[in-house]
Formats: C-alpha cells, structure tokens, sequence
C-alpha cells in the first residue's frame, strides 16, 4: 500500500468518523427537541382534563345520549291482528360479578367545547413530538449504521417512540383512548428523562454476539410487545380506579368531586376491562414468538437455546404471568379486579426484566451497558 493510498483510507475514515458524530449530534438534539414538544402536550392534555371538568352539564347530556344509544332497537313482529312490539333484554357487557351497565364517559374533555379543543391541540402535539422523536432514532441509526437499540438508551428512545405510536394508530381508527394521552405522555417524559440523564450511552458498535438478523427480529418484537402491555396496564389501572368508583356510587357512597369528575368521563369499568383483555390478548402471541426467536438467536450466538440467564428467565416469567391473567379471564371466579391484579403484577415483570435485570443482575445479556 503506497503512502497515498492510506492518506486517503485516514482522510476517508475520519470523514465516516465525523459524520457519524454529527448524526449522533443530531439525533440528541432531536430527542431534547422531542421531549420539549410533549412537554407542551402535556399541558394540552391538562388543559382539556380541567376545561372537561367544568361542564358537568355536558357530561350529563353525553352520558344520557350515549345511554339512549346503547338501548336495542324494539323487535317487531307481525301479526294477523296487528302489530306486536317487544322490547329487547338490556345486554351487559360487565365481565366480573355484580354486573352493571354503566354507560361510557364522553372523554376527557367532558362534552365541553374549550376542552375538546385542548384535547385536539394535544393529540397535535403529540404527533408532532412523536414525528421530532422518530427522525431522533432514524439519526441515531444511521450513526451507528445498525438498529437503533444495542443498549438501554436506545432501546428506551425506540421504546417510547413505539408506545406512542400504538396510541396514534388507536387514535386513527376512531378508539375511544384519548383519555390514554395524559398518562401516556407523561410516561414517555418520564422515560425520555431517565434515558438522557441516567441511561445515555454514547454511539458505538456492537460486541460480535448482537451482529445477527435476530437482532432486527427479536428485539423489535420486544420492543413491540413491550409498548403494547404498558397501553394494556394503563387500561387495566384505570379499569380498577372506575370499578372502585362505580362500586362506591353502587353501595351508596359519596366519591368526592375530583373523583367524580375525572371518573365521570372516563368510558365504564366493563369498556375498560374489555380493552385491557383485547389488548393483552392480542399481543400475547407475539410475546411468546419473541421468546422463541430470543432462543433460537441465543443457540446461534451462544450454541445454546436455553440456560436459565437471568433475563431469559424473566421473560419466561412475564410469559407465565400473562398466561395466567388470560387464563384468569376466562375462568369466572377470576375475572374482573382479580384478573386485573394479575395483568398488573405481568406488566411488572416486564418492566423487571428490562430495568431491573439490565441494571442489577450480571448474565449474558450484560452486553450492552447502561
């Protein structure tokens, strides 16, 4: 090799170098910029729940409408003398024992209009922010040349960007989950946070056990169901705050005036533990075809399948955990609040297995760094 030819290799790698500094350079600049946009949809979220809570009037007629709604169309049936109207039964959609029906709540902003208007403005701002953080993990790929998420800084950045995303993609096809964007975003500032300040790893290559293809399949997977079973927990805790309230109002309780107005508009508990059930069930599979994928990459990258590491164990854990809150809900002594308690108790062996396992615990998954 002339002496020519490795200037130019040095000048050419160098400017590789420098580029991708500058791309990682980008990319925090627009994780900070994406933070600062949810943080104004965060207070668009809070604007429409305030606005909401002072048209109880609103709430009122919303609720009477939707109960009118709900009502089954008379049956008719003809006959030779005239004409004969039955009214169908009430159908309740209440899973768990004591069944009520209880209409939805018209949503955050309460049937008032102001409100409703601050709830658009956040769901804007929210695709905004979500738009300035996607471009932030498109940059930090492109500087790594790789995916996105070899460590927990970047597994936490495509993490939320997802979890967002799940909530957008309900949004569009018309789900009744806006009261999600407060919760939600909120969240999403809490993890962006933490991955910035506590989390942040600097842009590097990885160790030779992560260059796979089953890294774009298993880890995108988990990121995936990951985003999934925290829309499934926040509905499942909300399930339990409005069965506790509706239970209260049942036996004759007085709930106080914050509960009342922000359990008024939110939809029923029955609404609440349908979703929660439909979305936990839904992603259930692919959970279990993430494990398998993480085994089959596990005996490629390490001539095993299984060997009891602990996040292979976690997860095994998360599986058995959510198997036994679907199980739960298909047993009748076990639905409702019981089922409930199980989903949430999944969701934090989820949540273990990344943080907790990651953080504390040594194993063959300690690649990464914090």
């Amino acid at each position: 090799m002339t002496l020519a030819t490795a200037t130019d290799l040095g000048a050419v790698t160098d400017l590789a170098t420098a580029t991708n500094e500058h791309l990682a350079n980008i990319s925090n600049t627009l994780i900070y910029s994406a933070m600062a946009v949810y943080t104004l949809s965060f207070f668009a979220y809070i604007a429409e729940w305030i606005f909401g809570s002072r048209s109880k009037v609103a709430r009122t007629a919303a609720a009477l409408t939707t109960t009118e709604k709900a009502k089954a169309p008379a049956v008719t049936v003809q006959s030779a003398g005239g004409t004969a109207v039955l009214e169908r039964p009430k159908v309740v959609t209440r899973s768990a024992a004591g069944a009520r029906d209880v209409p939805d709540g018209p949503g955050a902003h309460g049937g008032d209009e102001q409100g409703d208007l601050y709830g658009r403005i956040a769901v804007s701002l929210t695709v905004l922010a979500w738009a300035v953080e996607a471009a932030g993990v498109l940059a930090r790929a492109l500087s790594v040349q790789r995916a996105p998420w070899g460590n927990m800084y970047e597994f936490s950045v495509t993490f939320s960007t997802v979890a967002v995303t799940v909530y957008l993609v309900m949004l569009a096809l018309k789900k009744n989950i806006r009261w999600l964007g407060l919760p939600l975003v909120t969240t999403v500032l809490l993890d962006l946070g933490l991955a910035v300040t506590v989390l942040y790893t600097a842009s590097d290559q990885l160790v030779p056990a992560l260059h796979s293809y089953w890294l774009y399949i298993h880890v995108s997977t988990a990121i995936l169901c990951g985003a999934v079973f925290y829309v499934g927990a926040v509905g499942t805790l909300m399930y339990l705050f409005k069965d506790s309230y509706e239970n209260k109002l049942a036996t004759g309780g007085q709930p106080g005036r914050f509960a009342t107005s922000v359990m008024e508009r939110l939809p029923s508990s029955a609404s609440l533990d349908k979703f929660s059930y439909r979305v936990n069930a839904a992603v259930f599979p692919l959970w279990t075809f993430t494990i398998i994928a993480g085994a089959i990459w596990a005996g490629d990258a390490w001539g095993r399948y299984w060997g009891w590491d602990p996040k292979e164990t976690w997860a095994f854990i998360t599986w058995v955990a959510y198997a036994c809150y679907l199980h739960a809900r298909a047993t009748a002594g076990w639905k409702g609040r019981k089922a409930a308690y199980i989903a949430l108790i999944a969701f934090a062996c989820f949540l273990f297995n990344y943080y907790g396992v990651n953080i504390f615990v040594s194993g063959k998954h300690s690649y990464a760094g914090v």
